[in-house]
């Protein structure tokens, strides 16, 4: 469904910022850090988990200063709803994946289930290892828990740096909380 011009404009009007564009950038930061840490010397492969994660991955791949490849997955549960559903596999690299150090990468974990089924593909697939990094965690029970995360937020539906409303808002600059009336 596409948005018009005063839809959007409403629905952003009304959403509140939870996470501002300056605190996003410290916590990438942050999580290049943790990253580096964990993986440098160890020439991973870095797996986008489309589509969110492509901003993700677009912000913090320049601040990893050490030798890594990258690739992409497809996976999602959403596929511009805002309920998710069955697990959509729409590219899975399983042949590059074998004996590689893998860091999966990933907008958001909300229930978990897209991070640990990411996650439990690439051991299937026979990886080294599989680190995880979500750039914004959801404060609720999860299915599994990630290495490194961002930042964390309320249980509220979200869009921003990645994550999106209705397939929209993926370039806001900030987190921001859909209004209850907008969903």
């Amino acid at each position: 469904m596409k948005l018009d011009s005063q839809d959007y404009a409403a629905i952003a009007g009304r959403a509140e910022c939870l996470v501002t564009a300056d605190e996003m950038e410290a916590a990438l930061d942050r999580m290049a850090a943790e990253i580096t840490e964990r993986l440098a010397g160890k020439d991973p492969l870095v797996l986008c988990v489309m589509t969110g994660a492509v901003i993700v991955a677009g912000l913090l791949l320049p601040r990893l200063n050490f030798q890594l490849r990258l690739d992409y997955i497809h996976a999602s549960r959403y596929q511009g709803t805002t309920s998710g559903g069955e697990m959509a596999w729409r590219y899975r690299p399983s042949d590059a994946i074998r004996g590689e150090h893998v860091l999966v990468l990933d907008d958001i974990l909300d229930e978990g289930i897209t991070v640990d089924q990411v996650v439990r593909a690439c051991r299937e697939d026979g990886a080294a290892s599989v680190h995880s990094a979500v750039l914004v965690e959801k404060i609720r029970p999860h299915q599994c828990e990630v290495d490194v995360v961002g930042v964390k937020v309320p249980d509220r539906y979200l869009y921003g740096y990645g994550l999106d409303y209705k397939n929209y808002f993926r370039n806001a600059p900030g987190i921001y909380a859909v209004a209850d009336q907008d969903m």
